[in-house]
């Protein structure tokens, strides 16, 4: 829940449910969490997936500090960064990604990851995602590849053709 209300703070979304506690719902449409975050960081492609509970933790333990620190009374309904605001959320995450701050490469990082679920959808094979309705790269106007299942452009990405196929270029767009 900690690590979900971290990642829609980089990237905000809807909420899922009107309970919803992690999503703030600070933006329209699917954001960082409805992209997968959580799935992209518990990826032990990420290098980061092993280290997510004390992520977890040091957050927690962050806005138990900034909340005592802005006079906001505690929610012990739900963990300390989620029972933040968003507001105070944002405010927390931009002091701990500032330059000078001890652990700002660990945040960047996780902040990377959120990210990157949003906008490439790394956890997931590209057609897989647009299928599934990935709200990042709908909202980038990523086409849907034929049905075959490979990407055809009939006009040219840049409005005009760059330059002529060589003669020897094979059916596949493989050189001879």
């Amino acid at each position: 829940m900690t690590l979900e209300a971290f990642a829609d703070t980089i990237v905000p979304g809807e909420k899922r449910s009107p309970d919803d506690r992690a999503v703030a719902g600070a933006s329209h449409g699917g954001g960082a969490v409805a992209a997968g975050a959580i799935e992209l960081l518990e990826w032990d492609a990420t290098g980061v997936h092993d280290g997510l509970d004390w992520f977890a933790s040091a957050l927690n333990d962050h806005a138990r500090a900034y909340a005592t620190e802005h006079g906001l009374a505690p929610d012990e309904t739900v963990p300390p960064f989620v029972a933040l605001g968003f507001e105070h959320r944002t405010a927390l995450v931009q002091k701990l990604t500032l330059p000078g701050h001890p652990e700002k490469p660990l945040w960047v990082s996780l902040a990377l990851f959120s990210n990157m679920a949003y906008d490439s959808a790394a956890h997931m094979h590209t057609a897989d995602a647009l299928a599934a309705g990935h709200p990042g790269l709908i909202a980038m106007g990523i086409e849907r590849p034929d049905p075959d299942g490979l990407w055809r452009f009939p006009e040219f990405s840049y409005g005009r053709k760059l330059a002529n196929l060589h003669p020897d270029t094979t059916s596949t767009g493989s050189p001879a």
